[in-house]
Order: structure tokens, then C-alpha cells, then sequence
């Protein structure tokens, strides 16, 4: 079973790299080390920026399948500038996350979702007066929105960002089957080798052979049938009614409308507000699949004022 620890050990705006001098307290963002979850070899590291406020909402970000937490500091920073509590961790076996895909190491979507749980419980432990959100990127929002739909008492929202369904069907022309083919060879290399080398290959990172079973099944059916669950979780999301902000990118080719609202229709019964978060907003060159974390100020004003709002109320459907 899987145990969560308390710590309080503050590290090096965050992951031990040195801040520059001169930088204001806002971007010298501290991430106090909030604890650890474990089970056997496995463990992840939770860590957490608290806001002024003990009762603001806590953001807790999911990232995308082969990212390391560290990435997202650009955007942990926006949400904190804005008076936020934040908390970060890595997916299991991603970052520092312990233990490495290799052949014999297995687990999947499930092992997953119930560490979301486990940080989740920490974080209700921590800041026990503080509505949860979950803000998942990519993988990271599936992640997240699994788990409310089967723990809808436990999140108060849930954000995906840049977050929609692998179904083949749900993207257009020929990417639909381009996705469909990528999706079965990663799945069955994955099976050969032991894990998905993503690293070498240049997606994904490394990922254990179960991830990306349970991945390429919902690619090629469009159905959350994970490896090693009991769980109905098409079920559970069409009784959710957990709130939920969809959030897509300008040049996002990985989540694309159609994958998120696909994605997102599986929770037909929760208030969704969508938005999507284009170059002219962001003051960006360009945002994509992952460049939007380095142009995040409004994006996380968007965040924080609908979590606010969630917390109180349920948003409405909102273009």
C-alpha cells in the first residue's frame, strides 16, 4: 500500500538549482519539500509553495507522460505570483521519481491514479481548510481526470491543459491514423523491449510496458479500460460532476479541440468552461504542446479565477 510522509525541508528555488541574484521574491519561487509517497522501491517527492491565504485553493500539477516537474517552474511561478498554493510532483518514474522503467518494472494508468490519491490525501493533510484542484497536463489531465471521477469528493475542479483523448476518431484526416498506428507499434515495442525507450526515440520519455498498453487501448477504442482495475471508469465519468476548465493551445497538434472535447465529453454531467489560450494572449511567438509553460501569466489569472469560482459554486458552460 502506498504511505505518504510528512517533511519540511525547503530546497533551491525548488529543485536545487541556484536563483539568480537580483531576482524578485516571485520568480526566487521556493518549493518547501511537503512530504513523500511510498511502496517498496517506489517513491515520488511532493513539493509545495504555500500562499499567504491557508484557505486559497491548492493547485496541484499533473505533468505530461515523459516531463519532469521541474519543467513547469515558469508556470508554478505564475500561479504563486497570484497568491496561489502549489504543489508539484513527477509521475511515477519520471524525474526523480524512483524506481526507472525497465523490463520487469510494472505498472500503469491505475498505479498512476492512485498516487494522484496519495498526494492528494497529503496535500488534504497539509492544508486542511484549502479546496483541491488538479491541473493536469496531457497525460497528466487524463491522470487527473480519471481520479475525480472515481474520488469526485476529494478535488473540487479540474483543469486539463493542453489534455485530450488518444482516440485515433477524435483527431482529424490523416492524423487519425497516423495516431492509431503510432499508438499499437509504441504499445507492442513496448511489450518486446520491456519499456518504451522514449528517451532514444524521442517520445515519451522512458515509460514501463504497462502505461503504454493502457495508452494505446484507449487509442485504439477511446474506452479507460486499465490494466489491473476493477474500476468502470466510463462509468464513473459519466456520473461525475466534478468542475472542469478545458484549457487548448495555439499550434497544439498532441490535443487539438477535438481530443479535448472528446476527452471531456466523457463528463457529460460536469460544468465545463472552456477557453483556449492563443499566441495573441500569451504574448508568445508560439505555444504548442509544451511552450505555453514559459508564456503562463494569463493563463494562470484564467486558472485562478475559475478555481476561485469553483470553489463557491459550479461554473457554467462558458465559450
Amino acid at each position: 500500500p502506498l504511505r505518504a510522509t510528512s517533511t519540511t525541508r525547503p530546497t533551491r528555488s525548488g529543485y536545487g538549482v541556484p536563483v539568480e541574484a537580483g531576482r524578485s521574491a516571485v520568480h526566487d519561487l521556493e518549493l518547501v519539500e511537503l512530504g513523500t509517497v511510498e511502496a517498496g522501491d517506489h517513491q515520488l517527492t511532493i513539493r509545495a509553495h504555500r500562499g499567504a491565504d491557508p484557505a486559497s485553493p491548492v493547485m496541484i500539477v499533473l505533468p505530461a507522460m515523459g516531463v519532469p516537474a521541474r519543467y513547469y517552474q515558469p508556470f508554478l511561478r505564475s500561479l504563486a505570483a497570484r497568491g496561489r498554493t502549489v504543489v508539484s510532483f513527477d509521475l511515477r518514474g519520471q524525474g526523480e521519481a524512483l524506481p526507472r522503467a525497465r523490463r520487469g518494472i510494472r505498472f500503469g494508468y491505475q498505479d498512476l491514479i492512485d498516487d494522484t490519491g496519495a498526494v492528494v490525501d497529503l496535500v488534504a493533510r497539509n492544508f486542511p481548510q484549502a479546496p483541491r484542484f488538479l491541473l493536469g497536463h496531457s497525460l497528466g489531465g487524463q491522470v487527473a481526470l480519471l481520479y475525480s471521477a472515481s474520488h469526485p469528493d476529494r478535488v473540487s475542479g479540474v483543469t486539463l491543459l493542453g489534455s485530450g483523448s488518444v482516440w485515433f476518431r477524435s483527431f482529424q484526416g490523416s492524423r487519425a491514423w497516423k495516431n492509431l498506428a503510432g499508438t499499437q507499434v509504441v504499445a507492442a515495442l513496448s511489450a518486446v523491449l520491456g519499456c518504451w525507450p522514449g528517451e532514444r526515440l524521442g517520445f515519451g520519455g522512458r515509460q514501463p510496458a504497462g502505461v503504454m498498453r493502457d495508452w494505446a487501448r484507449q487509442g485504439r477504442s477511446g474506452r479507460y479500460r486499465l490494466g489491473g482495475s476493477d474500476t468502470d471508469y466510463e462509468a464513473a465519468l459519466a456520473a461525475s460532476d466534478v468542475p472542469l476548465l478545458t484549457v487548448t493551445m495555439d499550434g497544439d497538434e498532441l490535443a487539438p479541440e477535438s481530443s479535448v472535447d472528446h476527452l471531456a465529453g466523457k463528463a457529460a454531467r460536469s460544468a465545463r468552461t472552456r477557453r483556449h489560450y492563443s499566441c495573441e494572449i500569451a504574448g508568445a511567438a508560439k505555444l504548442g504542446h509544451y511552450a505555453w509553460v514559459h508564456n503562463s501569466d494569463e493563463l494562470a489569472r484564467w486558472i485562478g479565477e475559475w478555481a476561485v469560482a469553483a470553489a463557491v459554486e459550479p461554473a457554467a458552460e462558458s465559450g
